[in-house]
């Protein structure tokens, strides 16, 4: 097989991570933010510049990750476990829209805007349990698919779990971090929306991903330079 014949296979097997992954994310996000905004075209218009900031602020954060963890070929392990956890978190977004209707989820915004941090956390999981449940069980089937796609991880499978509880617990906080900045700015601005704080949702979920694999690569790259301290 020649170079010229072997670079389109490349291509193929790299655009994974590199562009297709990050697209189906935006339009995750976008769909999902424009089917629980558009109700009636006042309100719907309302809404462009929360759905433009938060496509926007994905974007740079799926940049950010394939930066900070490049992928030569196919998935990286945290885009396997990013879409895992948008997947589940969409799921269980689903199940508490069912459960206690949008009107309910929707009073989240006007109460997170006075409430500090740790307030905010434990009023979101109380109002969305089923949804921070399903980005938590699809962030821990990251570990059995790595298994399957990456067959050397089982030699380090206690690293990869930890490694795993760290980048959930990073998406958990980035979610209420995300949403409360959202939110406070939509209050500012004179308006307050459930898309507007899933969307500060979705932001915070994918930089607290950034933040994790960031510290994690600095600490074994620090490790790495200090071998005699092991």
């Amino acid at each position: 097989m020649t170079p010229a014949s072997a670079a389109p296979h490349w291509l193929v097997r790299s655009i994974g991570s590199a562009a297709l992954t990050p697209s189906l994310l935006l339009a995750v996000v976008g769909t999902t933010l424009l089917a629980l905004g558009v109700r009636g075209s006042a309100a719907a218009s309302s809404y462009g510049s929360v759905i433009a900031v938060s496509l926007a602020l994905v974007a740079l954060g799926c940049a950010a990750l394939t930066w900070v963890r490049p992928q030569r070929a196919g998935l990286s392990p945290p885009y396997i476990m990013l879409s895992l956890g948008f997947g589940g978190m969409l799921l269980g977004l689903g199940v508490d829209l069912l459960l206690g209707g949008p009107a309910r989820l929707e009073s989240l915004c006007t109460q997170s805007a006075s409430l500090s941090f740790i307030e905010s956390l434990e009023l979101h999981m109380a109002f969305l349990p089923a949804m921070h449940a399903g980005m938590l069980t699809g962030g821990l089937l990251a570990i059995p698919s790595l298994r399957l796609l990456r067959q050397h991880c089982g030699r380090y499978l206690c690293s990869v779990l930890t490694q795993n509880l760290l980048c959930s617990a990073w998406m958990l906080l980035g979610m209420t971090a995300g949403a409360l900045w959202l939110v406070r700015w939509q209050v500012a601005s004179g308006t307050s929306s459930l898309p507007g704080m899933l969307g500060g949702m979705f932001v915070g979920m994918i930089w607290g991903m950034v933040a994790s694999v960031a510290l994690y690569r600095a600490f074994f790259a620090l490790r790495n330079r200090n071998p005699e301290q092991e």
